[in-house]
């Protein structure tokens, strides 16, 4: 009868991931601990899965997405009560989105315990930018740029990259500065690479109704960051923005 209830969740194996901190930094790799409890009854676990998640916003509402995906290929017999640990490292790709704004990243690990409902453990992230991402928010931020949103959102057609449905975009408003009365917002989509990071800003100058109707008063631009130094950011973004302003 155990076998028969744990095959429909009753009295099944748990398991638990431990992360040494819930903060983390994209492009970095995280060491963690998997714990395993067993249940009522001996089950065998083929593997262990983790996904790296998020969600994003689609015309049709929000859709959850993986990341990354990483199995442990170790299988094993879990008895009664008994208590198991794994190490495991996940690699935190550079793209991961941030956990600003409207923002959720996770991991979600599940036990593969053939011919029974597959236990599942949730542990939410505090996602920190790339180095010249955080370079480039603390430039935005000395030239009067406040954070107004965060979102990801689909890119169902590539306009931003080929390589996942969906982007990260960050809504930026002068609230002092050089640009606190020229600029309605600003808008940023971030593209990770290994050796840069590419930008693409969205400038809403403040116009009147017409050009807003007409959308004349928003230009689109890329630019590529190189460095982390958040100075020179600053005078690299304050320049291309003012061009366009």
């Amino acid at each position: 009868m155990k076998k028969v209830l744990a095959r429909i969740g009753i009295g099944n194996a748990t398991v638990d991931t431990v992360l040494p901190s819930d903060t983390v930094r994209a492009g970095e790799t995280v060491d963690a601990e998997v714990r395993i409890e067993g249940g009522s009854t001996e089950q065998e676990i083929g593997k262990i899965r983790f996904e790296l998640e998020t969600r994003y916003r689609t015309e049709e509402g929000y859709r959850e997405v993986d990341i990354a995906q990483y199995t442990l290929a170790e299988s094993l017999t879990i008895q009664p009560d008994e208590r198991e640990t794994r190490a495991v490292s996940l690699d935190i790709p550079r793209g991961t989105p941030v956990t600003l704004g409207n923002v959720d990243v996770w991991v979600e690990t599940e036990l593969d315990i053939e011919l029974a409902v597959d236990p599942e453990d949730k542990d939410y992230l505090n996602v920190q930018p790339t180095p010249r991402l955080q370079a480039v928010f603390d430039a935005l931020d000395d030239l009067g740029f406040s954070l107004h949103s965060a979102e990801c959102e689909a890119d169902p057609h590539g306009v931003f990259t080929a390589s996942r449905r969906f982007v990260q975009e960050f809504e930026f408003r002068p609230t002092s500065g050089p640009f606190a009365g020229e600029l309605d917002e600003l808008e940023v989509v971030p593209r990770p690479g290994e050796d840069a990071l590419e930008l693409h800003l969205e400038v809403d100058r403040r116009g009147g109704v017409l050009s807003e109707l007409s959308d004349l008063d928003e230009r689109t631009v890329q630019t590529t960051v190189r460095t982390t130094d958040a100075s020179q950011v600053r005078d690299e973004l304050e320049s291309l923005i003012r061009a366009n302003a």
